[in-house]
């Protein structure tokens, strides 16, 4: 999000957390100037990937359009999938593909040394399809 209120890196801040940007919290940028920093994606990530855990969602229109289930925030899709909900912002979601993308993004960028989330203690390791990227043709009803 872009706090119009704010100057500097404060003008950038997590939809999920409303953290502003700094060097410890990089972020990825969505459709409209939507944020997910590194940490939301992390717990992100270890919910819906790791735990397959979150909030199930329904195939429909854009977010913009009013329709029975969650709509990322990030891409703005609602997705038959799992997403991950802030604790902080209740309407702020992302969608398992966002997620997937979001954390591949931030490993491929060469400013910082991140590396995705290792699963927590008793949780399935992510299927090996989760180190790669997603590129299956997405078709959604408008």
């Amino acid at each position: 999000m872009h706090d119009p209120t704010a100057s500097g890196n404060d003008y950038f801040k997590c939809d999920f957390c409303h953290q502003p940007w700094s060097e410890d919290r990089p972020m990825i940028e969505g459709h409209k100037g939507s944020l997910v920093c590194k940490h939301c994606l992390n717990a992100a990530y270890t919910t819906v990937v790791h735990m397959t855990m979150g909030v199930p969602g329904t195939k429909g229109p854009l977010k913009d359009i009013p329709a029975q289930g969650p709509a990322c925030t990030m891409c703005l899709e609602r997705r038959e999938e799992l997403y991950w909900q802030s604790p902080i912002v209740d309407d702020a979601l992302i969608c398992r593909r966002c997620i997937r993308q979001a954390v591949t993004g931030l490993e491929r960028d060469p400013d910082y040394n991140y590396a995705r989330p290792a699963p927590p203690p008793g949780a399935e390791p992510a299927s090996v399809n989760d180190n790669e990227d997603e590129h299956e043709d997405d078709e959604h009803d408008h």
